[in-house]
């Protein structure tokens, strides 16, 4: 078993939900992508480069979606937190249910434009 796998198996049963979600919504939407365990986390790389990263926060409660590039995106602002990060913004989902589909693409398929 794969190092990403094992950590998202060992993930309590709301976080395995929302990350196998994400994760099959980005392999959707990116023709070439390398899911790969980098720095503790599941991290997907793009073009060879890092694209975006799940962080479960179980002190939180909520699954952290960050996408490197994520200062330089335009749209979906009011959805993206950056909490005094300087390049890294991402979506924060807190149940299955709080996952928009819609911005989630839309801030995957803006990302994916910066990448060269």
């Amino acid at each position: 078993m794969k190092p990403t796998e094992a950590y998202i198996l060992r993930q309590p049963a709301q976080y395995q939900v929302m990350m196998l979600h994400v994760l099959s919504v980005v392999e959707q939407e990116l023709s070439v992508s390398e899911l790969l365990f980098k720095w503790g986390i599941p991290y997907v790389y793009y073009k060879k480069k890092p694209f975006c990263y799940l962080a479960p926060n179980r002190k939180k409660g909520f699954l952290d979606v960050g996408f490197a590039k994520g200062f330089q995106l335009k749209r979906n602002q009011d959805a993206l937190v950056d909490e005094n990060r300087n390049t890294v913004k991402s979506l924060r989902y807190f149940s299955i249910e709080t996952i928009d589909n819609t911005v989630l693409i839309d801030v995957i398929s803006e990302s994916k434009l910066l990448y060269k």
